[in-house]
């Protein structure tokens, strides 16, 4: 092969010498032999060409062809590059080259010298590459949109210096390590920054300038990330943001008062991080509620709050109000049952417990415990006769531990409450202690609980938001119209979230909770594909009775472990096991169990692999809507998911992997072509929204 270096000093005119001088000899590939011949046998070629073409679309797609960048091509009219918009005579405004013919079909554009590159937009394009950090020195790039790929690295530092980058989004991919602080070099110009679903870690940089304030900024979006260090304060000082997420990190420390001074914010996330504290006093007047905030250890005020802010009891001065199960006749003939809520008449404020309690909010008595006794959580304050006087309840289902309702609020919202089936739950002294454990759980995997009401005849109700979604039992197994399609990214994202929730209580936690009862019937999907386990760690209030009810309806339904036969308890092994049936449940599309799959039943999931593989049939055991669009399964991640399925599933508990391990391997092997997921309006047949 030609040496490029020598071919260059020879051969390249003194306008283009600098671009193409290197530290050390290197080959020319065909691209860069026609660009360097065509420099001094026809005309020079514009410098944005050769960079895009000689660092930035190798690094892009990284080992492998994509095919949006093949039409990067020397060969095709620069109108025909995907995802480009180009400025050519000086001019900021972009080439109209779906107007113009001439325009669109001229391949000699690309020698125009004052020919710039204005935006790069490649959503959605299955890149697998890198962020090079030649992508600093396009001095007209005003947009770049990689939003949704599966890119690696690191942001490079350089990126800091493009003079013109206005909207940079980066959303949804695999990017790591540190955010570079030349990032903020950018303020003067920076409308949106979206750095959200992507494994970036350490401390948000401070500007280098202290009086930066990124006065253009409406949308900064650095959620879902492994960021921590205290709440980036001089961030208070960006006036002019409409969105802030910084939800899903692991920022700690106070939340700054002069957050609520941003009056032009419409939607800020600070949810699922180690905020801790009560919340100033400049957030009693503002509109952020109280969702803005679940997830962390404040005190929380607003108006969905009563009382004076800055109260680190979480309690107020003003009455909070009691709720009381009410009667229950009727229910079974109407399918309903009326709850009224009775202001209980004599209230103390017990604060958060001396003893280090974290995340109980306050705890209540009636009269002479004649009224039941009311443990509220974070998240749960709101639960106070002024918003909620009366509400009314629908049996929602009947489940091993009792009777679930849907309840609706005066104010019209809707609340989940679970009554425990009477006898079914150990002693107080037994259940109090489990119920706070539970309470202090959160994650967004994860269904909060809020609160638990236990009344003078000694029922017990655990109350959680109300999340208007369908099962992962009814998206995988309903045929009615109207459901989503369920394609292999879609199902990657769920079988990913519920891993990531059984890891964050078995190993996330102080003292590790152990699912118990881990089944598609218990994972509730939102539009958007995000999972939430409910149900979870139940088994510990109950009497041994009920727990061998749950286990054997887990056998029933092809999630038991092989050792619970002996046992009888579940462990942090037997959870493993049935997300392990849960994630075959998600690649195969049957439901598990220990029938033949005729007329409904399950079907013994890992014999079912273990027979196609046999017969070098592995193919056919996926679901056919999860190989829609699918080219590679090995590429997709497909056929990893179902090793490490099978592997969840060992009939010896000890060779299983842990869940962190389960969320590494799926983690490692996302489906590259990630643009469905986005689309949560795609159906399977006409019919009623999801």
């Amino acid at each position: 092969m030609v040496n490029c270096d020598r071919l260059r000093s020879t051969l390249v005119k003194s306008w283009s010498t600098e671009l193409f001088v290197e530290d050390s000899l290197s080959p020319c590939t065909l691209t860069q032999l026609f660009f360097i011949t065509a420099a001094i046998f026809v005309e020079p070629i514009a410098a944005d060409v050769i960079l895009l073409l000689d660092k930035i679309k190798p690094a892009l797609q990284g080992s492998a062809a994509n095919a949006e960048l093949s039409y990067w091509n020397a060969s095709l009219p620069l109108c025909l590059w995907r995802g480009l918009r180009w400025s050519a005579g000086g001019a900021a405004t972009a080439l109209r080259c779906e107007d113009d013919p001439a325009v669109s079909s001229n391949l000699s554009l690309s020698s125009d010298p004052s020919l710039h590159l204005l935006s790069i937009r490649l959503p959605a394009a299955a890149l697998a590459g890198s962020l090079p950090p030649e992508l600093g020195q396009f001095s007209y790039l005003e947009s770049l949109y990689l939003g949704v790929n599966s890119l690696i690295g690191p942001i490079p530092l350089e990126l800091g210096n493009a003079p013109a980058l206005a909207n940079l989004d980066l959303a949804g991919n695999i990017l790591e390590g540190a955010l570079p602080p030349s990032i903020w070099n950018l303020c003067d110009r920076l409308v949106s920054l979206r750095l959200h679903g992507n494994k970036l870690s350490g401390t948000v940089p401070d500007p280098a300038e202290p009086s930066t304030n990124c006065d253009k900024l409406k949308i900064l979006d650095l959620g879902n990330n492994r960021l921590q260090g205290p709440f980036p304060k001089f961030i208070a000082e960006f006036r002019d943001l409409v969105e802030l997420d910084l939800s899903s990190n692991s920022f700690f420390g106070s939340v700054p008062g002069s957050l609520a001074g941003l009056s032009k914010i419409e939607r800020l996330n600070l949810s699922y991080n180690n905020f801790t504290g009560p919340l100033p006093e400049s957030f009693r007047k503002s509109r952020f509620t109280a969702e803005a905030f679940q997830g962390n250890n404040l005190v929380i005020c607003g108006p969905s709050t009563v009382g004076k802010c800055g109260s680190t009891s979480g309690l107020t001065s003003r009455s909070i109000a009691g709720i009381v199960i009410g009667s229950l006749a009727g229910a079974v003939v109407l399918a309903s049952v009326s709850f009224v809520w009775v202001q209980a008449r004599k209230r103390r404020n017990m604060g958060r417990k001396a003893n280090g309690e974290e995340g109980l909010v306050f705890e209540e008595d009636g009269t002479d415990g004649g009224d039941g006794k009311l443990m509220v959580f974070q998240g749960g304050e709101h639960l106070t006769l002024e918003d909620v006087l009366n509400a009314t309840g629908q049996v929602m289902e009947k489940t091993s531990y009792g009777a679930v309702y849907k309840a609706r609020l005066v104010d019209g919202g809707h609340i989940s409450l679970r009554l425990l089936r009477e006898g079914s739950c150990k002693y107080q002294a037994e259940c109090v202690p489990v119920i706070r454990q539970l309470g202090r759980v959160r994650h967004e995997n994860l269904s909060a609980l809020r609160a638990f009401y236990q009344g003078k005849r000694g029922e017990k109700l655990l109350i959680y938001d109300y999340h208007r979604n369908r099962t992962l039992h009814d998206l995988l197994h309903d045929s009615r119209a109207g459901k989503p399609l369920l394609n292999w990214t879609r199902r990657h994202k769920i079988a990913l979230g519920v891993a990531r929730g059984l890891a964050h209580l078995h190993a996330g936690l102080e003292t590790p909770i152990t699912h118990g009862n881990v089944r598609s019937k218990n994972v509730l999907v939102d539009e958007f594909f995000v999972p939430r386990l409910i149900e979870f760690g139940l088994e510990k209030l109950m009497v041994p009775a009920v727990a061998d009810e749950v286990v054997s309806a887990a056998r029933s339904d092809g999630y038991k472990a092989p050792e619970l036969q002996k046992m009888k308890k579940c462990n942090a092994r037997t959870d493993v096991y049935a997300f392990g049936i849960l994630l075959l449940e998600i690649l195969i599309g049957k439901k598990p169990g220990k029938g033949t799959g005729r007329d409904g039943d399950g079907v013994d999931l890992p014999s079912l692999v273990k027979v196609a593989v046999l017969e070098e049939a592995t193919m056919e055991v996926f679901d056919a809507e999860v190989l829609k669009g699918v080219r590679s399964p090995t590429e997709e991640g497909l056929v990893q998911a179902l090793r490490l399925a099978m592997g969840c599933c060992a009939p010896v508990a000890s060779v299983r992997p842990d869940m962190n391990e389960v969320v590494k391997q799926l983690e490692e092997n996302r489906p590259r072509n990630r643009s469905a997921l986005y689309s949560p309006t795609d159906r399977s047949e006409s019919g009623t929204p999801f």
